[in-house]
């Protein structure tokens, strides 16, 4: 089983990131990382992802930047396997484990 990391592009996302990281948590496929870029957050996620273990690596950016770019330079701290997870959606248990074996 191949490392897949998560990229998360997070920008002021307090409201649902707690379940968007636990959506990643509880997946069946146990081999993952998440790369969490923090786009310059004002708010409380930067506290809210470095609640989690080492699996979660907590990146912030030195300023604001578009969505496009921040993914981009999200992609450098990645493994070979990417999945883009966007800090307002859940996934279901098993999503990784569908993506890696399509």
């Amino acid at each position: 089983m191949e490392k897949i990391s998560v990229l998360m592009n997070c920008y002021n996302s307090e409201s649902y990131l707690k379940k968007a990281i636990d959506s990643v948590y509880s997946q069946t496929y146990d081999n993952w990382e998440i790369i969490f870029i923090d786009n310059c957050s004002t708010d409380n996620s930067a506290r809210i992802a470095k609640d989690y273990d080492k699996r979660l690596k907590y990146i912030k950016t030195k300023k604001n930047i578009a969505l496009g770019s921040a993914r981009k330079f999200g992609i450098k701290y990645c493994s070979n396997f990417i999945a883009i997870l966007d800090t307002d959606d859940i996934w279901v248990e098993n999503a990784l484990e569908e993506l890696y074996n399509s």
